[in-house]
């Protein structure tokens, strides 16, 4: 195991309202001091978040320095409209995007249907990908999913799709979350094979909720170790020891993969801080400044 401390990134969602805005930042200025290599800011279902995703960005990158990275994607506009947002947030300063497909806008009473390419738009992640390297020279991250993306027919085919973003121009590639380190390891091992030499970001999830946390992993096909689930047994109305179980079960999965050469982790935050920084505490990364209170 490397004795040196990993580097993390951290990633949030817009805030909706102002005490969501306002638990947002609490978290921001507990974070930025761990230095994180970056921030990212998550995209609505049909880009539903646009404007709140770009204030957020531009926020945190001005009132932090710490570089922030915009999520983009394909839907609800065309090519010309994204090259454009992509154009002011290089004005901004901004000089990281992470390139996705995107879901599709929530269709009234349920959940987005099936996906299609917005008409004159970018049809899919790689097209997104190399859209954006004509656009001015970004760091793009994209996504890559250890255990197969829900809408992918077979993982060969989740795979090739990986390749074609990378070819595209993605320098990094940062996982759906996980908490079967195996299920990563297997999978790094087929990009490795399949020429993919970026580096293969593991997503860490910290348990905030055990119940939700199974609901997220139904969704995108992360398997639930049965011993993981047996930790959490009976903790649902004992908040304080399910947090002490959700901060130590998380910084052993990551020990698990810094013993295996993993040397950088994003953590989906969810706007909370308390579990992330005692699992950064617990993989040796100590807080280095204090971040002013926003204004």
């Amino acid at each position: 195991m490397t004795s040196s401390a990993p580097a993390v990134s951290f990633e949030f969602f817009p805030p909706k309202t102002e005490k969501m805005e306002q638990s947002l930042w609490q978290a921001i200025q507990r974070l930025a001091p761990l230095a994180p290599a970056f921030v990212s800011v998550t995209y609505g279902a049909g880009g539903s978040t646009r404007e709140r995703t770009h204030n957020t960005v531009t926020r945190i990158q001005k009132e932090t320095g710490i570089p922030a990275a915009a999520h983009f994607t394909c839907v609800g506009a065309t090519r010309e409209e994204i090259d454009a947002i992509a154009r002011t947030y290089w004005d901004a300063g901004i000089r990281h995007l992470v390139a996705l497909r995107g879901d599709p806008p929530e269709a009234a009473g349920g959940l987005g249907g099936r996906y299609e390419p917005y008409p004159g738009g970018y049809a899919y992640a790689a097209d997104l990908v190399a859209g954006m390297r004509t656009v001015a020279d970004f760091e793009i991250s994209v996504a890559a999913y250890p255990e197969t993306h829900p809408e992918a027919p077979n993982a060969q085919f989740d795979l090739d799709n990986l390749k074609r973003k990378v070819d595209a121009g993605a320098t990094r590639a940062i996982t759906q979350f996980f908490f079967d380190n195996e299920k990563y390891f297997r999978f790094r091992d087929r990009c490795a094979a399949a020429g993919i030499h970026v580096p293969i970001v593991p997503g860490i999830l910290p348990i905030t909720n055990y119940a939700r946390a199974v609901e997220f992993a139904g969704k995108c096909n992360a398997t639930i170790p049965a011993r993981m689930a047996e930790t959490f047994e009976g903790l649902d109305d004992d908040p304080e020891t399910r947090q002490l179980v959700a901060a130590t079960v998380a910084a052993e999965q990551c020990q698990d993969l810094q013993a295996q050469g993993v040397e950088h982790f994003h953590f989906y935050t969810l706007n909370r801080a308390d579990l992330t920084v005692a699992i950064c505490r617990m993989l040796g990364i100590k807080a280095k400044a204090a971040v002013p209170a926003a204004g």
